[in-house]
């Protein structure tokens, strides 16, 4: 390797750099920048031929100047800051100091006036106006000279160019924090604004570009590598919009940086800019819902969640210790996630630790479960527990049966039983004109819990939420890209046309609650879940914000689609009407009404089916249940054309 003479000079002098100078030392330079700022007042006053008198006068007032200068350093702690990082507010601590060493000398030049004391003698005015001007001027100038030296040092040619989408306080700030970071060498060659007061001028030496410079000829011959977003205030649709179309005409890396409040003790850490992830795309703006109601309802009840251990059912629970719930009641069949959530809420609840009861426990077991009831009485019921993934439903559908429709059956009669105020059950899209066996056991579950509460008579409430795909579920698409990514390819899409509907936890968990608060009993509750996101634009968008190029860097490969699986999710049937309720997002779907007694016929016809362990038979009858359900892409449309 050929040896670069001024690269090593300049990482010899970032090295030493990187040493934080003493304090006495930072206090001894500006002491004697003070002391030259005295002497060059005199001398620029008298023209460069200061008498002897003046020169006597000068070197006796010297004294005080010093003295003065510091205890106005000391005052201020303007020697304390690290230089290189001098900013406007270092910039003002040195005209308090100038300020002060000036407001002694006029406190002596008026005791001169009336003492007629040996070691007092007159400042001229002159000198104390060049003095200030001029002590201002140097302080400033070195210190921020030392921090253009550094910042020379910092950004040789190989540094990362960025541009900065923000020219406000916060994208000020996240400029400096660059510029300091010790991890990264960056070059911040603009901000990007569109206000017109801003557009074309420069702030702290930045040129100001507008939106349009957002093109690939412009980044490519600015080389510019990355965008961070340093805007606080601004919509998520519009943000969203933007961040979608700059990946679109460019290969920038795209950052953000957090929310204020998010700010480590007020400070903003270059670790704290991150790369902007696939969920920040497609979260919407929040939606409100009515806390009130949901306090009012669960306020000191006893409440069960089937399933806690999962995506939605850790996110209910979490959000039920926030609501004053007497006691929560969390069943999930699987020990070890069930065991972190236990670890998870006594860390972040430890005053409700006493309230909280942890049962392994499969919601099929009818002994096992009608010992829970006995025991808690459960006044409110969310029921989270099913199986979900398609693919693996379509091959075992005596356990999809047995768990999602039985099981959903084992804990709405136990509600029934021992009289809870209200059964929710959560449930899916993909139950909407179900194509494969999950969603038809979902369909399956919804049906007999509104026959349910159509004809049972002792006041439970049977309601039930349909959403769709929830972002950072476990099994969602997202984490298999993103390993994909990581793996550097290919990134596997079943189809180019295949879109789902996704919204996120927290808003799914809410939906779930407000039903609860919402509902009267029968009805299946759905929220507005936005447009609908294709899955390739979704694996498109993923490999350019990982600054990566699609089918060039990572290559996207389509498999088709998988057994049960459908193009377009739907949440309303044809024949369904949503109607309207208190909230502008939420709906209530009306479906056809199922006597009890042919449900419970059919269910009877389902169970034989699933114990003779007949897979054909199993699935025919759950047909038979569910008439709008279509087999697709798999083995059981055959039964589709017999019947």
């Amino acid at each position: 390797m050929k040896f670069n003479f001024k690269n090593y000079i300049r990482g010899f002098l970032l090295n030493q750099s990187s040493r934080f100078l003493p304090q006495w030392l930072v206090l001894i330079k500006d002491i004697f920048i003070v002391i030259f700022s005295f002497f060059s007042a005199y001398t620029l006053r008298y023209n460069f031929q200061v008498p002897d008198q003046a020169l006597f006068d000068m070197y006796q007032q010297l004294v005080y100047v010093v003295a003065s200068a510091l205890v106005a350093f000391m005052l201020t702690g303007l020697y304390k800051s690290i230089i290189r990082h001098t900013g406007a507010r270092d910039a003002i601590q040195v005209v308090k100091v100038s300020t002060f060493i000036v407001g002694i000398l006029l406190l002596l030049n008026t005791a001169e006036n009336f003492y007629n004391y040996p070691w007092l003698s007159h400042v001229p005015y002159s000198v104390l106006i060049i003095f200030f001007t001029l002590s201002i001027v140097l302080l400033v100038f070195t210190r921020f000279a030392v921090r253009l030296v550094y910042y020379w040092l910092k950004t040789p040619g190989d540094a990362v160019n960025v541009l900065i989408y923000g020219a406000g306080q916060a994208g000020i700030i996240t400029k400096n924090v660059l510029l300091a970071d010790h991890d990264r060498r960056i070059r911040v060659v603009g901000f990007v604004d569109n206000h017109p007061g801003k557009i074309g001028k420069t702030i702290e030496g930045v040129f100001v570009y507008s939106s349009g410079v957002l093109n690939p000829k412009f980044l490519t011959g600015r080389n510019v590598k990355e965008l961070i977003f340093a805007i606080q205030k601004i919509d998520k649709d519009k943000k969203r919009e933007l961040i979608e179309e700059i990946l679109l005409q460019t290969h920038l890396q795209v950052k953000e940086i957090p929310p204020v409040t998010n700010w480590i003790d007020g400070q903003l850490s270059a670790k704290q800019i991150s790369t902007i992830k696939i969920e920040d795309l497609l979260q919407r703006t929040e939606i409100k819902l009515d806390n009130k109601h949901m306090v009012e309802q669960l306020l000191g009840k006893r409440v069960m969640v089937t399933g806690a251990a999962g995506s939605i059912g850790s996110e209910l629970v979490s959000q039920l210790c926030q609501l004053s719930v007497a006691q929560l009641i969390m069943v999930d069949q699987a020990e070890t996630p069930l065991y972190e959530l236990e670890v998870e809420l006594n860390e972040r609840y430890p005053e409700l630790s006493h309230s909280f009861e942890f049962i392994v426990a499969n919601v099929g077991n009818k002994l096992l479960m009608q010992q829970v009831f006995e025991e808690y009485r459960p006044e409110v019921i969310y029921h989270a527990a099913a199986y979900k993934h398609v693919p693996i439903m379509e091959q075992n559908p005596a356990e999809a049966v047995r768990v999602n429709i039985f099981g959903t059956k084992t804990v709405a009669d136990l509600a029934s039983f021992y009289k809870a105020e209200k059964f929710v059950m959560i449930s899916t899209d993909k139950a909407v004109n179900p194509t494969n066996v999950m969603g038809a056991t979902k369909r399956a579950a919804e049906i007999y819990i509104q026959s349910l509460n159509h004809e049972m008579t002792n006041n439970t409430r049977f309601i039930t939420t349909r959403f769709g795909n929830v972002l950072g579920s476990n099994g969602s698409v997202i984490p298999l890209f993103q390993k994909q990514i990581t793996a550097g390819g290919p990134v596997t899409v079943t189809h180019p046309e295949i879109t789902r509907y996704f919204m996120t936890i927290p808003e799914a968990c809410q939906l779930v609650l407000e039903a609860g608060a919402l509902g009267m009993g029968g009805e299946i509750l759905m929220f507005d879940m936005g447009k609908p996101v294709k899955i390739a634009d979704l694996a498109f968008n993923m490999i350019r914000l990982s600054g990566l190029e699609p089918e060039k860097d990572i290559k996207i490969i389509y498999t088709g689609l998988r057994q049960g699986e459908k193009l377009y999710e739907e949440l309303l049937y044809d024949t369904e009407k949503g109607q309207k309720t208190h909230h502008p997002k939420i709906s209530i779907a009306k479906v056809r009404y199922n006597r009890l007694t042919d449900v419970l016929d059919l269910l009877s016809t389902l169970s034989e089916c699933m114990e003779m362990n007949e897979k054909m038979l199993l699935v025919s009858g759950l047909k038979k249940m569910v008439p709008e359900y279509k087999s697709n892409n798999s083995v059981y449309q055959q039964l589709d054309k017999a019947i």
